[in-house]
């Protein structure tokens, strides 16, 4: 049960690492400007992320007190929160990148991360409310927070990816701090 909990988040954390580019090419000084902006603000949230992830696979080892895994969870979700919602805030203080739609794209992404933030703030009360003195209920009650992070770790990242395409991923892809927050993605995701 609790190895279904950490593969689920897993998948969650890729989800960030999404904007991060994967080519590079010339782009326009105000778009290399736009994308060095949202890396810089994107790098610590995305190894927040990372170590929120870290201590829940560690914490959901079979050995755990229940206790401990909701203390853990919760802490995690919440990270994971705010890190989503720092994101949202960085695209959004970054403005509309200078590509065609961007204004829109810019718009949908941040709403994207915003309710991905409340998404987690959810996980975390569920988790906050989950009755570690029954063994069988806390199983239970982590069954469905399981089944809630698969669902969110599937969810649309469309908004971002949309963001992301073109001029924009390779103005991203030329940024030192993309290129040091996408490398923890493959270690997340297998």
């Amino acid at each position: 049960m609790n190895k279904k909990l950490a593969a689920a988040l897993s998948g969650g954390a890729v989800l960030v690492l999404a904007l991060s580019g994967c080519s590079s090419d010339d782009s326009s000084e105000k778009l290399n400007s736009w994308a060095k902006q949202v890396c810089d603000a994107v790098q610590p949230q995305a190894k927040k992320i990372e170590a929120a992830n870290a201590a829940i696979q560690k914490e959901t080892s079979d050995n755990s007190t229940p206790e401990n895994v909701q203390k853990t969870d919760a802490k995690a979700f919440q990270d994971m929160s705010d890190a989503y919602k720092a994101i949202g805030a960085a695209v959004q203080k970054a403005g509309a990148p200078d590509v065609e739609n961007g204004e829109t794209k810019q718009k949908n992404a941040v709403k994207e991360l915003n309710d991905i933030s409340t998404a987690y703030a959810g996980l975390k009360k569920q988790v906050d409310e989950l009755d570690t003195k029954d063994q069988a209920k806390f199983a239970d009650g982590l069954k469905d927070v399981a089944t809630e992070l698969d669902k969110l770790s599937k969810s649309g990242n469309d908004a971002l990816k949309q963001l992301e395409e073109g001029d924009v991923g390779r103005a991203m892809a030329q940024q030192e701090s993309c290129k040091s927050a996408s490398a923890p993605a493959t270690a997340a995701s297998s």
